[in-house]
Order: C-alpha cells, then sequence, then structure tokens
C-alpha cells in the first residue's frame, strides 16, 4: 500500500484528491498499515470492516464513503498502475458515465481465463450492456450513480451491475495489465464461477426464463416419443420393444425436474437471505487526520 500511494501522488500531482483504504477483514497486520499510512499521507482514510464480506462489498463501502464527484476503483497488487487514471478520467471528460480499464491481453492461465470469460458472459446477459465484457476491477465512474443503489443492503454485490441501474454510458480504454507485484490473488476459478452464478441468480430472471424453455422443450420431446410409441403400436400391431429407450427418456424428464427446481431453489435461498435484511457489510472502524481540508476529485477506493 505505500508503493500504492506514493505512485497514486505521482499520478495525479496537480489534482485535489483522497485516496480510501478499505480493509476487508484481513488476517493479518494490513489495518495497522492503513491507520499509519492515514497518519502520513493528508489525502488517505482509512474503512476496517468487521470481517471479510468479499471485494463488491468492500468497494460497496468505500464508493458510499467517498466525498468527490468521481470514484476511481483499483486493487492494491499494482496489476494496473496508478498511471493511467488520467486517460480513464480523460475518456469520463468525453460523456462516459463509467470507464473500464481493459487489460490490452489476458494474463492469467488458461482455465483462469476461461472462468473470466464465462463470468463476463453472465454479466453481459446481467447488464444488458454490449460493453459487458470489457469490465475489469479497475473503474472510473461519476460518484452520482450510488444514487440508484443507495438503499441496496442485500450481501450479494456486483459493482457492476448496479451502476447499470443508473446509466447506460459504459467505455473502456485498453490498459496493460501487469503481474502482482505484492501477495497472491485471492481469484480462484471456483471463485469467479461462483461470482458469475450470483451476478445470474441475484440480478436477473434468466436462469428460471432458461428453465421454463427447457421444460418446455422436453416435454414436447415427451410428447414427440410419445406419438412415435402410439403411431409405432397402430402399424405394427404391438408394443415398441426397448426398455432402455424409455428409461432414458424417463431419466430425461427427471433431471430436468430436478435442474429447474434447483434453479428455483436458489432463487428462494436468495429471496430468504434478502427477508433477513442482512447487510452488505458492517465497518469497525475509521481512521482519517482529522481536521484536514481534503477536495475529492477524483477519488480512490482500494478495495
Amino acid at each position: 500500500m505505500p508503493l500504492l500511494l506514493n505512485r497514486l501522488y505521482g499520478a495525479l500531482s496537480g489534482r485535489s484528491f483522497e485516496v480510501l483504504l478499505v480493509n476487508d477483514g484481513s488476517g493479518d497486520h494490513s489495518w495497522d498499515v492503513v491507520r499509519e499510512l492515514a497518519r502520513q499521507y493528508p489525502a488517505a482514510r482509512g474503512i476496517n470492516l468487521m470481517r471479510n464480506y468479499g471485494q463488491h462489498n468492500a468497494l460497496l463501502a468505500g464508493i458510499r464513503a467517498a466525498r468527490g464527484s468521481v470514484i476511481v476503483t483499483i486493487d492494491d497488487d499494482l496489476q494496473h498502475h496508478p498511471e493511467d487514471i488520467p486517460r480513464l478520467l480523460a475518456e469520463l471528460d468525453r460523456g462516459a458515465d463509467v470507464v473500464y480499464g481493459t487489460p490490452a491481453t489476458m494474463p492469467h492461465s488458461l482455465f483462469r481465463n476461461l472462468a473470466s470469460w464465462i463470468t463476463k458472459i453472465a454479466l453481459q446477459k446481467t447488464m444488458g450492456a454490449s460493453n459487458a465484457r470489457k469490465v475489469s476491477a479497475f473503474r472510473a465512474f461519476r460518484t452520482r450513480l450510488r444514487n440508484a443503489f443507495e438503499s441496496y443492503q442485500s450481501p450479494y454485490v456486483s459493482v457492476d451491475v448496479l451502476l447499470t441501474w443508473a446509466t447506460t454510458r459504459f467505455s473502456s480504454v485498453p490498459v496493460e495489465h501487469h503481474p502482482r507485484e505484492i501477495g497472491r490473488s485471492n481469484y480462484t476459478l471456483r471463485t469467479l464461477l461462483v461470482h458469475g452464478l450470483t451476478m445470474i441468480t441475484g440480478f436477473s430472471t434468466l436462469p428460471l426464463r432458461f428453465a421454463i424453455l427447457l421444460g418446455f422443450g422436453v416435454t414436447i420431446f415427451g410428447f414427440g416419443i410419445l406419438g412415435y410409441v402410439v403411431a409405432r403400436y397402430f402399424k405394427e400391431g404391438g408394443s415398441v420393444p426397448g426398455f432402455p429407450f424409455l428409461a432414458s427418456i424417463i431419466a430425461i424428464f427427471s433431471g430436468t425436474q430436478l435442474f429447474a427446481l434447483g434453479i428455483i431453489g436458489e432463487y428462494l435461498a436468495r429471496v430468504h437471505v434478502r427477508l433477513m435484511e442482512r447487510p452488505a457489510y458492517a465497518i469497525a472502524e475509521t481512521v482519517e487526520v482529522s481536521g484536514e481540508a481534503r477536495a475529492a476529485r477524483p477519488h480512490l477506493a482500494d478495495g
């Protein structure tokens, strides 16, 4: 984080800004580091969450604490360089509401890239925006967009989907995605797939519609098989042999029913969680230099 702050000060020289450092319940001494940085750097503020809620929940906490007119989200691993922030801000000045710093090349392994691709397809279906496949954790957007989701309290959070509730003016600029200089990524194949499932089932009815279409298609197929059996009976005067064939048809129907029930169950589970009114995050402590005047354009949220 100290390296990130030094580079932010260099990249945003001549601009008024503040930096929000969000500690998402890390098990190490990150919060001690954040408190020290808040004392050393006038532009730094710290937010310590009570436990680990997930990256997007932590970002939502930072977004709601922002004081300025523009927010930039960037991770502290320096895979995205702060020196590219002015390029995102320049694209905002051209009329966009949200600008993503899209990696020019996919730097991860084959399976990690495949999971990212699947997640972005899910996001595109959820967002309904053609630019959804260019999303990244490095983004700049106008703070006023948060008004569209100020009352959102579900523990299932996707910042990119929430932004679509306020605007359709998305844009992107190509940036280099560098190797991690510090630490290891917590995003695994499983994590990305779970995030994709969360976006699909938490923010759209697409799986329910798919289950309906699948059930309708298999039902039509079943009636077709029934018509074939009846036609053979009247044509040949006997029953149609082939218990394995009939058993396979029964298995198809049973599998389709279980699949549809599983999707419905996922939605019911999410409704149950929302009825509990569980918060998206809870802040344990904040830190900043008291009495320090800070202008707020742009605002940096580091999750």
